[in-house]
């Protein structure tokens, strides 16, 4: 347990200063790159102002993440002090992956100078191939079987196929979720750096071991340091390299956890933020009518007269709430 309690706090303090320092400098890099932030006409009017704000943020999440992990492994390798875990690595690069989509798609749109840069379809076939490499690379581990955990029992069920397609859909449906919620001003960042707070916790008193407690303290580490800048009102945004990489992390993290499912617990902010897209375009293509003002949810709140930071309080306090929960179900 004291090995874990080092890890989480070692991996939270250092990723928080390193992404903090990196994020500072990365503002004004990207305003001479004119790497500013384009506003959706459909969005809430008062949202016209952000526009120029620069975005891609989340590679500084990125390079902290890739540097702690460097640091993780060649500490591991050449003192010996701790057998590195090869599952924290997968699960790292998973989110990595995620993050080098992100830059793709935001770079597309810098250069469409307009809010739309992959295709639906061209971003979820990259995810796909992502999730696919990532089960792929668990199973030949033995990281991973065919059996699902039912959170709050310790039934496991031997599901055969049917467990990689439940486990495709969980990968590419937080990671996308994770992007929907990205939307105000340290909504996205704030929400993760309780999960990560979840994960390192969950580490540490259930002794899920260092990988676990080294990645709850990097997740909770990177949203800390970059809310510093991103906290209402945000002087940068992560864009989708940043949404679509905690994305990767969070779930990956569920994975590392043993109990996939439980994301749809601890992670219940990201699936209403889906959910009330999804019942919105269906309400509106059945009856013509909207269910929300907008969506995701958290622009129906804007509408309804709350303040970004009152939704991103009510936010955290749920997932908080939901965190406690889920610790009880895993």
């Amino acid at each position: 347990m004291t090995v874990d309690i080092i890890f989480a706090a070692a991996s939270f303090l250092l990723s928080f200063i390193v992404c903090a320092v990196i994020t500072r400098f990365l503002i004004p890099k990207l305003k001479s790159l004119k790497m500013g932030q384009k506003i959706l006409e459909i969005g809430p009017r008062w949202h016209k102002g952000k526009e120029g704000t620069p975005t891609m943020g989340g590679i500084a999440m990125l390079a902290t993440t890739l540097f702690i992990m460097i640091v993780y492994v060649l500490t591991g390798v050449l003192s010996g002090l701790y057998e590195v875990s090869f599952k924290l690595v997968i699960v790292v690069s998973y989110g990595l992956l995620n993050g080098m989509i992100g830059i793709i798609d935001d770079r597309v749109k810098l250069l469409k100078k307009e809010n739309a840069g992959l295709t639906a379809w061209q971003k979820y076939a990259l995810q796909f191939v992502c999730a696919g490499i990532f089960l792929a690379v668990m199973r030949i581990c033995g990281y991973i079987d065919t059996t699902l955990h039912i959170p709050f029992t310790s039934l496991h069920l031997d599901i055969g196929f049917f467990y990689y397609i439940i486990a495709v859909l969980l990968l590419t449906g937080v990671v996308n979720a994770v992007n929907l919620t990205d939307g105000i001003d340290g909504l996205a960042s704030s929400v993760t750096l309780i999960v990560g707070c979840f994960f390192a916790v969950c580490a540490i008193t259930k002794l899920q071991g260092e990988g676990l407690s080294l990645l709850g303290g990097v997740t909770a580490g990177v949203c800390g340091g970059f809310l510093v800048y991103n906290f209402f009102p945000a002087k940068i945004f992560m864009g989708d390299t940043g949404s679509l990489f905690l994305g990767g992390i969070v779930v990956g993290g569920a994975f590392m956890l043993g109990s996939p499912l439980a994301v749809v617990l601890f992670g219940i902010v990201y699936i209403i933020e889906t959910l009330s897209v999804i019942l919105q375009v269906a309400s509106f293509k059945l009856t013509g009518k909207r269910i929300f003002k907008m969506s995701p949810i958290h622009h129906h709140f804007e509408m309804c007269g709350w303040s970004e930071i009152k939704i991103v309080t009510v936010a955290s306090i749920i997932t908080g709430v939901f965190c406690v929960i889920s610790y009880f179900a895993v």
